[in-house]
């Protein structure tokens, strides 16, 4: 068991790569350019639009304090299931992968909505 342990944890640290690229690097490329491009009044997210207005040290700093929070979770849900009796293991895994399908699906509608933001002028929301 302790071989499929490893290679789910691997596939998964994989997916939760991903789903950080998309959200957080994908994003704020995107959305700095969609404000460049038509103006920090046409972002939807309040905390973003505030952070818009900050220095840009300020904004990439946020970005990768939320990656260290994002992983540090990740990491603790991984433990918590090599931790757990095997019969919890499965209901803990399908946890972790509806976890991971929502971080994948919010950073593929982030991408969407920035790029409907940059070629037709306003927001999917």
């Amino acid at each position: 068991m302790g071989r499929e342990l490893d290679a789910w944890v691997d596939e998964y640290w994989g997916w939760a790569a991903v789903s950080l690229f998309l959200l957080l690097s994908v994003d704020l490329l995107m959305t700095l350019y969609a404000a460049a491009d038509v103006g920090i009044a046409h972002e939807s997210n309040p905390v973003m639009g505030w952070l818009l207005t900050q220095s840009l040290v300020v904004l990439v700093g946020l970005h990768l304090t939320a990656v260290v929070l994002v992983a540090t979770l990740f990491y603790g849900l991984v433990e918590l299931v090599r931790e757990a009796p095997m019969r919890h293991r499965r209901p803990l895994r399908l946890g972790i992968e509806v976890f991971l399908g929502l971080l994948v699906a919010a950073g593929l509608f982030v991408f969407a909505n920035n790029l409907t933001v940059i070629v037709h002028g306003s927001s999917l929301v």
